[in-house]
């Protein structure tokens, strides 16, 4: 054999190893598709039909974003990673199950994963079966920005439920309404949650807002430029059983109004809530502090028009 057959004839193999990929390889960014496939590497000429499809073909700390309108599917998100639909729609059809459930408590370091859902509708279709748009049950932190949660209507059906802790959760430019429980509900049992509402819309559902300290841990939530409107019950509620952890709601330049119950309602000794510059108004009952729960006032709110008007307990100082 001639040394130029020889050399071709090596370097065919060569080459096959050169260019074969792992089978397990996980790229940092994915792509889904209304007209993807599952068996596809999720690429952007290849992309995958559904976000459950993409995610275990991507690595963690890494990127699902869509190509094209679509409904991707219900999700389960065990590792850090955002999912983003800027640029066209990108939504969820949950009907009888939870839209997307984080949780972590299966890995080698549980309560650790970062996540970041962006730019997704998620449609409880009247689901009947109590699920939720968001079930935040294990994981260190979830940021939702400008996704919209819908439809979750049944018994206990929640929009965005944190029972993590100790956990971050940071919601931003979103509206969650049209749910059969609370907009968003926050208990992280006996450990701690810090929340932070910036510019959310939480509307027509049972409760706007819970956050309980009943199991023990500690909630701090801060609440800004957000609207709180025509739920059936209480639309800003913190709530503690009696010796339950602290907490603490921070309420500003937000509004609550045309609620079923008190707009803002403080129920425990643990429970306080500071507000200024709001709009409480055409609730059933304004300011409602019970079994030693405190609302303090900043003294510029606008507190009127409700059935019963109700009052602070004191005043937050000004320094």
């Amino acid at each position: 054999m001639s040394k130029i057959k020889l050399s071709l004839f090596l370097a065919v193999p060569l080459a096959f190893g050169m260019y074969a990929a792992p089978a397990n390889a996980q790229a940092t960014r994915t792509w889904v598709s209304g007209v993807g496939d599952d068996v596809n590497p999720c690429s952007r000429t290849a992309p995958c039909k559904t976000f459950a499809g993409a995610i275990s073909k991507t690595a963690a700390g890494g990127e699902i974003n869509c190509l094209d309108p679509g409904g991707f599917g219900t999700v389960t998100i065990t590792k850090s990673m955002t999912i983003d639909c800027e640029g066209t729609l990108g939504s969820i059809l949950a009907s009888g199950t939870n839209g997307v459930n984080v949780n972590d408590a299966a890995t080698a370091t549980p309560g650790t994963i970062r996540v970041i859902l962006r730019n997704i509708a998620i449609n409880g279709a009247g689901t009947t079966t109590g699920s939720t748009g968001v079930n935040f049950s294990s994981g260190g932190s979830l940021e939702l920005r400008n996704v919209k949660i819908f439809g979750f209507t049944t018994g206990n059906a929640q929009g965005l439920r944190v029972t993590a802790g100790p956990s971050q959760t940071a919601v931003f430019d979103s509206e969650i309404s049209y749910n059969g429980n609370a907009g968003i509900f926050v208990d992280p049992g006996a450990a701690s949650a810090l929340v932070t509402l910036q510019r959310v819309q939480l509307n027509k559902n049972l409760e706007g807002f819970r956050a309980s300290g009943a199991g023990g841990g500690v909630v701090f939530a801060s609440i800004q430029d957000t609207l709180v409107s025509a739920n059936g019950s209480f639309g800003i509620i913190g709530v503690t059983a009696a010796g339950g952890a602290p907490v603490n709601l921070d309420i500003q330049r937000s509004s609550s109004n045309l609620n079923g119950g008190a707009g803002i309602r403080a129920s425990g000794a643990g429970v306080q809530v500071f507000i200024g510059s709001s709009m409480v108004t055409a609730n059933d009952i304004g300011f409602s502090a019970v079994n030693g729960g405190a609302i303090l006032s900043f003294g510029n709110n606008a507190v009127d028009n409700n059935t019963s008007n109700g009052a602070a307990t004191g005043a937050a100082g000004l320094m």
